[in-house]
């Protein structure tokens, strides 16, 4: 249906940079894939408020350094700018929803919310991809970058599932629920557990950092919070784990109804 869910062609090994202003404002403006933008804290001049006003168009971050950073990316002369190109190509979250519901399936998506191991984003996109989940949701700030080792933990399977970045997982949610999906979340403390949850129904799984779990925010605009039982008192699986866990069931209810 829509030419950006073709498959990806092969990536680079390492993350190309592109330096400089005015090589950066053609490479927006031509719909190139760009992972983030490091800027010059003190940067000014015409070009820089267009870069701006196209990376918040594009959902490209954008982190104010000083030259000490820019200038350990790259001995060029770079004008104050440097991007990064993505490995992924990422999806706008409505567009995928209608893909999906196009397509007749029952929308399974991840939310992502403060994991920045990419092993574990890349072993819970494997996890995704093999139990039939179609999109990762992704914020744009404290998440581990989508580079080539988290291709490789995954498998290639970044290239196989939509990946969409959002600059706020709240809204995020709210475009969730007004698709008639209902976002569920991983908790330890809640009285649910995994089984129980309807999960042939459209859902999205909010999958929080083992560190502090899912925002407060985020577990307050969930419909529903479930746990994974476990039989011996111990910390809490490993995040990738757990999502694989919870994916698999999904996919066994799913089976089950099919």
């Amino acid at each position: 249906m829509n030419h950006r869910f073709k498959p990806s062609p092969p990536k680079p090994k390492q993350s190309a940079l592109i330096i400089g202003r005015q090589p950066l404002l053609e490479a927006m403006r031509s719909g190139k894939a760009i992972e983030r933008i490091y800027l010059l804290k003190t940067a000014t001049g015409d070009i820089i408020p267009q870069i701006r006003q196209l990376a918040a168009e594009q959902r490209i971050p954008i982190n104010t350094v000083p030259v000490e950073k820019l200038n350990s990316l790259t001995q060029a002369n770079h004008q104050g700018v440097v991007a990064v190109t993505a490995k992924v190509a990422y999806l706008d979250l409505q567009d995928v929803i209608s893909h999906v519901t196009d397509k007749g399936e029952t929308p399974l998506f991840l939310i992502l919310d403060g994991i920045t191991d990419v092993r574990n984003i890349g072993a819970i996109a494997r996890s995704a991809v093999c139990c039939g989940a179609q999109a990762i949701i992704i914020p744009d700030k404290g998440i581990a970058a989508l580079n080539e080792e988290a291709l490789k933990s995954s498998a290639g399977a970044l290239e196989k599932i939509a990946v969409c970045r959002v600059n706020s997982l709240l809204k995020a949610i709210d475009t969730l629920h007004l698709n008639g999906i209902q976002v569920v979340a991983s908790e330890m403390e809640a009285k649910e557990t995994l089984a129980g949850l309807p999960w042939t129904e459209p859902v999205a799984v909010i999958m929080g950092s083992e560190d502090k779990g899912v925002y407060p925010a985020l577990l307050k605009a969930a419909d529903r919070q479930f746990h994974i039982p476990m039989q011996n008192s111990f910390e809490s699986f490993n995040v990738s784990v757990a999502a694989g866990i919870i994916l698999y069931e999904a996919m066994k209810q799913r089976m089950e109804v099919g």
